[in-house]
């Protein structure tokens, strides 16, 4: 059975996890995470990235720098994961969901103005597939109505739109190194912070409300409770199992784009005969080959292929049930407008196994019987 997935390993993991035990330092904030948070930061241009114990966390802390309180709105998509919402429904808030385009199945820039009330606090872009949102427009429309921008990028990281990393355009954006995802920690995040003087609380928030990050510095004697926080740092073990994939993330990513075009050129023909579509990359985006997808008819098509791809020793996924259809998402949130897409094309969206080491011939496999599927 080919897998769905498997996370990244690159063979220096245990090498650097043994490192981290023998310093004596494993709680946190020693060598392995200051390396990770420097190397985000060289990478990407941020003012400042904050490893965390997961994207969920990243996104708890966005919240609160943001201040969101009670009775305000935040706009999202609904097809995205329930951290999204979490994060804010947390603080009080009400989700508003729009519709998100069929292209690239990210939240429809069109619709995100008429959904903004006197409430409305923040912009939450998800870039789904690590694709991105239309970031010009959704940065214009935050700036004439005085919004916060915090992005889910989550599944974006090394992404980019118009050459700006995904994640950096806004005033916050939240990074996943879960292990399905390009780079992994097994559970994990970062914060990216825009804006220089948002850095210092998001440090105290990070660390349990305490400006402890300061007293390690030398920047003041003794630490103390000054905000509220929580504890969002994670284990030094963590840090070194990522690093060791931060070193070898050429490696990684041509991998995984070299199983993505594979994909592509493998089934372009069904796409050409309209049994299928195949994943849309805007010209001004950069992707990561994070996942590569097809659509189908129907939901009952859908379902007939999984069952048919693991007969065939192929395991192969759906994604997202649309977070405004469930029983939380209709209890914290409402939709805004029509939903002409969100629900049709989660339905017919399938994922295919992709991860860092799938072999040729395995991709090859993939493919063959997808086309065998459908009579080709």
């Amino acid at each position: 059975m080919i897998s769905f997935n498997v996370p990244p390993r690159v063979g220096t993991e245990e090498q650097y996890i043994g490192e981290a035990i023998r310093s004596r330092k494993i709680c946190g904030d020693g060598q392995f995470t200051r390396k990770c948070n420097a190397w985000l930061e060289e990478k990407t241009g941020i003012a400042k990235a904050l490893l965390t114990t997961s994207c969920t966390h990243a996104t708890e802390m966005a919240a609160l720098l943001a201040d969101v309180k009670q009775g305000d709105e935040v706009i999202m998509p609904s097809y995205t994961f329930v951290s999204t919402a979490d994060a804010f429904v947390l603080r009080g808030a009400r989700v508003v969901f729009v519709d998100i385009r069929p292209d690239t199945m990210n939240m429809d820039e069109k619709l995100i103005e008429d959904a903004i009330t006197e409430r409305t606090k923040a912009i939450v872009p998800v870039h789904y597939a690590g694709v991105s949102c239309d970031m010009d427009t959704i940065m214009e429309i935050a700036q004439r109505h005085n919004l916060l921008v915090i992005e889910d990028a989550a599944q974006a990281v090394t992404s980019t739109y118009k050459g700006r990393y995904c994640g950096t355009i806004g005033d916050y954006g939240c990074y996943s190194f879960h292990e399905t995802k390009n780079l992994s920690m097994g559970e994990g995040g970062a914060l990216l912070i825009r804006d220089i003087q948002n850095i210092e609380r998001a440090e105290i928030i990070r660390e349990k409300g305490t400006n402890r990050s300061k007293f390690f510095r030398g920047q003041v004697d003794k630490y103390t409770w000054v905000d509220a926080g929580s504890s969002y740092l994670p284990s030094e073990l963590n840090a070194a199992y990522l690093w060791a994939q931060l070193e070898q993330i050429d490696k990684i990513q041509k991998s995984r784009m070299s199983s993505w075009n594979l994909y592509y050129t493998l089934l372009e023909d069904l796409q050409e005969k309209e049994k299928i579509e195949l994943p849309v990359v805007p010209e001004e985006c950069m992707h990561n080959a994070h996942m590569f997808y097809i659509k189908v008819r129907d939901l009952e098509e859908r379902t007939r292929l999984i069952q048919y791809l693991k007969e065939n020793g192929v395991n192969a996924v759906f994604h997202y049930i649309p977070l405004h259809s469930a029983p939380a998402g209709r209890t914290f949130g409402r939709f805004h407008g029509e939903d002409r897409y969100t629900t049709k094309e989660s339905e017919r969206l399938l994922r295919l196994p992709l991860y860092y080491g799938l072999k040729e011939d395995e991709v090859e496999k993939i493919a063959f019987n997808v086309k065998r599927f459908f009579g080709a």
